[in-house]
C-alpha cells in the first residue's frame, strides 16, 4: 500500500519557514510585498487570488490587489505592471492567468521585471532555470521538488518521467529534475508507447490535464507518483476533482502518491510565498537561495 504524500502538511511546513524568514527581513527593515493583478471576472481566478492573499497575510507578506475589468486594454494592464516594476516597495508581481482573450499573455508576462516575476514565467527566468542558475522558479514544479525531496531525500540517479510538456509545469519540471541529477524522460502526445516508457520510472510526474489517464499498468511497482492534474468530472451525479492518475488503481502499486485534492495544490501557493521572500532578498542585496 502506498504512502500518501500530504501536500497540506508539507505546505504548512514551507509556510512556517517563510513566516520565520519574513520576520527576519522585517527585523532588518524589509517588508516583503506581493502585488496581484486580476483582469476580468473568471470565478476560478477570483478564488485563486483570494487564497493567495490569505496565505500572504498569514505569513506576514504585505499584499496588494489590482483589479481591472474584463474589457481593459492590454495597455491598461501593462501600465499597472510598469508602475509595480518601478515601485521599490513591491518585491513580487503576479498577473493572474488566464487573461481575457484580447490580451496577449506573453506580452504581459514579458513586461514584468524578472527580479519580481514570482511566477517564474519570464523568459529570463526560464532560460536561467535551463542553465541551472538560481532564479525564480515556477511554483508548481518547485512544490513538486519539495515533495519529492521530503519523500525520497537525494534524487541523484533516479529515473524520472514527466508526463506533459507545458511551459508552466512539464518543461520547468524536467529542468529541475535534471538539476537534481535525475535521468529525465518527457512524454507528450506524440510519444510512442508512453505507458511502456512511464513504466520504467522511479518517479512519475503527471501533468497532462486528462482525468485518470495514467493507470496501474503505467507505474513500476514502488515508484513515487506526483499527480499535478486537477480535473473536474461528473460521476454518479456528483461533481468531483480527480487527477491525471487513476488514484484507486495506482495506490496499491506506487510506494508513495499525492492525492487530488490535497497533494500538489497547496504547495503551489506555499512556493509562491517562498518566491516572494526570495525576490525580496534579491532586491535588498541578499543572495538568492535555491529552493529545497
Amino acid at each position: 500500500m502506498s504512502t500518501l504524500i500530504d501536500g497540506k502538511a508539507a505546505a504548512a511546513r514551507v509556510l512556517a519557514e517563510v513566516q520565520a524568514e519574513v520576520g527576519q527581513l522585517q527585523a532588518q527593515g524589509v517588508e516583503p510585498a506581493l502585488a496581484v493583478v486580476l483582469v476580468g471576472d473568471d470565478p476560478a481566478s477570483h478564488v485563486y487570488v483570494r487564497n493567495k492573499v490569505l496565505r500572504a497575510g498569514e505569513v506576514g507578506i504585505r499584499s496588494l490587489e489590482y483589479r481591472l475589468p474584463a474589457e481593459a486594454s492590454a495597455e491598461a494592464v501593462l501600465e499597472v505592471v510598469a508602475g509595480l516594476n518601478a515601485d521599490a516597495a513591491v518585491h513580487g508581481i503576479l498577473v493572474q492567468l488566464p487573461l481575457p482573450g484580447h490580451i496577449d499573455e506573453v506580452r504581459v508576462l514579458q513586461a514584468i521585471d524578472p527580479a519580481k516575476d514570482v511566477d517564474g514565467f519570464h523568459s529570463e527566468n526560464v532560460g536561467g532555470l535551463s542553465q541551472g542558475r538560481p532564479v525564480l522558479t515556477p511554483c508548481t514544479p518547485a512544490g513538486c521538488m519539495r515533495l519529492l525531496r521530503d519523500t525520497l531525500g537525494d534524487l541523484s540517479g533516479k529515473h524520472a518521467v514527466v508526463v506533459g510538456r507545458s511551459n508552466i509545469v512539464g518543461k520547468p519540471m524536467a529542468a529541475l529534475l535534471l538539476a537534481a541529477n535525475c535521468s529525465v524522460t518527457v512524454l507528450h502526445s506524440r510519444s510512442i508507447k508512453p505507458e511502456k516508457l512511464c513504466g520504467q520510472a522511479d518517479i512519475v510526474i503527471a501533468a497532462v490535464g486528462r482525468p485518470r489517464m495514467i493507470g496501474a499498468d503505467w507505474i513500476k511497482p514502488g515508484a513515487v507518483v506526483i499527480d499535478v492534474g486537477i480535473n473536474r468530472i461528473d460521476e454518479n451525479g456528483r461533481s468531483r476533482l480527480v487527477g491525471d492518475v487513476d488514484f484507486d488503481a495506482v495506490l496499491p502499486v506506487a510506494s508513495a502518491i499525492t492525492p487530488v485534492p490535497g497533494g500538489v495544490g497547496p504547495m503551489t501557493i506555499a512556493l509562491l510565498m517562498r518566491n516572494t521572500v526570495l525576490a525580496a532578498r534579491q532586491q535588498t542585496g541578499q543572495a538568492l537561495q535555491e529552493t529545497r
